[in-house]
């Protein structure tokens, strides 16, 4: 059509294809009115010269956060799946706290798969077991200085685990220990003739911890009908490690941990993840933030190419402006940091300018206007 290749540069793609989607079955008449509103409309919504981007946004941002709950999402029926949720989710973003307190993985899976074929054996083999999981009872001989587990049939043969799986594990991962394997035990023997008992009972916390099979830091899995198709939630998460998984749809897995799709995937993708999660826990609170501000933070968060939480240690500690610097937090190591270097302020941004009472430079008014005056 003539008529959209007129305004085909003067708007967004994504906008000129719903447009496009939405005046299909118009009249040309009626096509034409309908480009030129939302023309106006796009031109009034861009940003004037000058605009204090950062104020808007922290106040669209910062007054839906005060109605925001501090809430943490169950999923029903399993114990330890619980998803933090609401401020403190929101908190643990902007902070850029690289611990997460639920990490947590969704992973779709190729096709037969996604249809639902062996899921729930598909769930169990990305689990991670521990060989606490498969032993029914621990009990320590101090008199010869051994550690005895007691194997739990049941529970292995349900998470496929062999008794071969067991002891070549627990080889890999115990010094100073002789093994031996009875009918339905095995028996750690220490090497050396005296040892302190501390240690053994130390010893038999570690062996707790033995990873047997599936992926380390997935401790539960949760098969889940999303639309039409199986996905699998996690309590942990690994990404590079799921990601290398042949059944897994490795364009549409996602984890909330921001830093480990940084490392995995790139200061991009951790970007677009920073955007994604701030706007799904603003979603789910029912609140209206535009995602553009959302975008700003993010572009804050990354633009030094790595990810920085907005505290004193992050964005803030790289402001060239010492003003700026000492303005946030511990004011007073910042000027004598600054005053020890012989550090300049060009007093270009605006917390500088007010803190010195001088006309901030930001407003309609931005481009200086250089004119001869008439004498």
């Amino acid at each position: 059509m003539s008529i959209f290749n007129e305004y085909k540069d003067k708007f967004p793609k994504k906008v000129f294809e719903e447009l496009k989607e939405y005046t299909k079955d118009m009249p040309e008449a009626k096509i034409k009115k309908v480009l030129e509103r939302a023309l106006e409309e796009y031109e009034n919504a861009k940003v004037e010269p000058g605009e204090c981007v950062g104020i808007v946004s922290a106040e669209s941002i910062g007054e839906p956060g005060t109605q925001m709950t501090l809430n943490t999402f169950h999923f029903a029926g399993v114990a330890e799946m619980n998803v933090t949720m609401g401020l403190p989710r929101i908190i643990e973003i902007l902070d850029g706290r690289s611990q997460l307190t639920t990490p947590m993985m969704e992973i779709y899976l190729e096709e037969p798969y996604s249809k639902g074929k062996d899921i729930r054996k598909l769930a169990l083999s990305i689990k991670e077991t521990k060989l606490g999981e498969v032993v029914s009872e621990f009990s320590i001989n101090i008199a010869d200085w051994s550690i005895e587990l007691k194997l739990n049939a049941e529970k292995m043969s349900e998470l496929g685990v062999t008794e071969n799986i067991v002891l070549n594990s627990i080889k890999g991962s115990t010094k100073g220990y002789n093994l031996k394997a009875t009918d339905d035990a095995i028996v750690l023997k220490a090497r050396a003739k005296e040892g302190s008992v501390n240690q053994i009972y130390v010893d038999k916390q570690k062996i707790k911890e033995v990873h047997l099979k599936g992926v380390k830091g997935i401790s539960q899995v949760l098969p889940v009908k999303r639309g039409d198709e199986y996905i699998i939630i996690t309590a942990g998460s690994n990404l590079k490690q799921i990601l290398d998984l042949d059944f897994v749809d490795s364009e549409r897995t996602t984890t909330n941990d921001i830093f480990e799709i940084e490392k995995v995937l790139g200061i991009e993708a951790a970007r677009r993840a920073i955007i994604d999660e701030v706007f799904k826990v603003i979603e789910s609170q029912g609140l209206d933030v535009d995602v553009r501000h959302i975008m700003l933070v993010a572009d804050t968060m990354c633009n030094l190419g790595s990810v920085k939480g907005i505290t004193r240690y992050g964005v803030v500690s790289e402001k060239s402006s010492v003003l700026a610097r000492a303005s946030f937090e511990t004011p007073i190591r910042h000027i004598l940091n600054a005053a020890l270097v012989g550090e300049e302020d060009k007093l270009d941004s605006v917390v500088e300018n007010v803190m010195l009472n001088q006309p901030i430079p930001v407003g309609t008014g931005l481009p200086g206007l250089v004119t001869k005056v008439k004498k």
